[in-house]
C-alpha cells in the first residue's frame, strides 16, 4: 500500500484496514474459530463511517473514495444479517466467499462451473485503462472513462455512475497527477466489485 499523501488519505486507508478486519473476523466467526461474532469491530466501523459521513468532504475524488468504502460496508452488513438469519434458522450459509471451500472445477456441478466460469470472463472483462497524456482533450477522456467504467458495471450488475460525478472525479485527478506525467485511470474488479483506480506514469514508461 502506498504511504499516504494526505491527512484524509491516512484516515481512508485505516477505515479501510478496518473493513477488512470486521469482514476477515467476521468470516473466522464463520468457519468456527470466533466463539462469537465480531460485534465490536462492527460497532467500530461503523462509528467511523458516520463521523466521516457527518462531516463535510470537499473534495470530489475524496467523497467519492468514501463513498466507495461506505457502500462496500453496507453491502457486507447486509451479507451478515443474512448470514446470521440463516445460522439462526439452521439453514446452510450461502455468500460467505473465505470460509466455504470451494470445489474444483472437477468436483463442482456444470451450472456452479459455469457460474464461475461468468464471473472469470467479467472480471476479465472489466479490466480497461484509460491513460490520459498531457496534450489529450480531457472532455473527450473523461467521456472514454465513464463509458468503460459504466460497461464494467453493467457487466457485473452494478448501478451506473452518474456522468458528471466521473468527469470530476477524472478532472481532479488529472489536476493533481498530471505534473508528474502520464494520468491511467484503471478500471478494475476488487473484492467483487468493480473499482475506479488512478496512477501517474512517467512518461518514457
Amino acid at each position: 500500500m502506498a504511504p499516504p499523501r494526505t491527512e484524509f488519505d491516512k484516515q481512508m486507508q485505516y477505515l479501510e484496514a478496518e473493513i477488512r478486519r470486521l469482514e476477515a473476523e467476521f468470516n473466522m466467526f464463520l468457519a468456527g474459530r470466533l466463539p462469537r461474532p465480531p460485534w465490536e469491530t462492527r460497532s467500530k466501523v461503523a462509528a467511523l463511517i458516520k463521523r466521516h459521513d457527518q462531516s463535510y468532504i470537499n473534495n470530489t475524488a475524496d467523497r467519492f473514495r468514501f463513498e466507495s468504502l461506505q457502500n462496500r460496508h453496507q453491502k457486507y452488513l447486509e451479507l451478515w444479517d443474512r448470514q446470521m438469519t440463516n445460522r439462526e434458522l439452521g439453514r446452510t450459509p450461502t455468500g460467505a466467499r473465505r470460509p466455504m471451500p470451494t470445489p474444483s472445477v472437477s468436483e463442482a456441478p456444470a451450472e456452479s462451473r459455469r457460474s464461475a466460469e461468468a464471473s472469470s470472463s467479467a472480471k476479465a472483462e472489466a479490466e480497461r485503462v484509460v491513460t490520459f497524456g498531457r496534450n489529450d482533450d480531457a472532455a473527450a477522456r473523461a467521456k472514454e472513462v465513464y463509458e468503460q467504467l459504466a460497461a464494467a458495471k453493467k457487466q457485473v450488475g452494478e448501478a451506473p455512475v452518474s456522468f458528471d460525478r466521473v468527469e470530476a472525479l477524472v478532472r481532479a485527478q488529472v489536476q493533481k497527477f498530471g505534473s508528474e506525467g502520464n494520468v491511467a485511470f484503471k478500471i478494475g474488479m476488487k473484492d467483487g466489485k468493480v473499482s475506479l483506480t488512478v496512477k501517474a506514469e512517467k512518461e518514457n514508461e
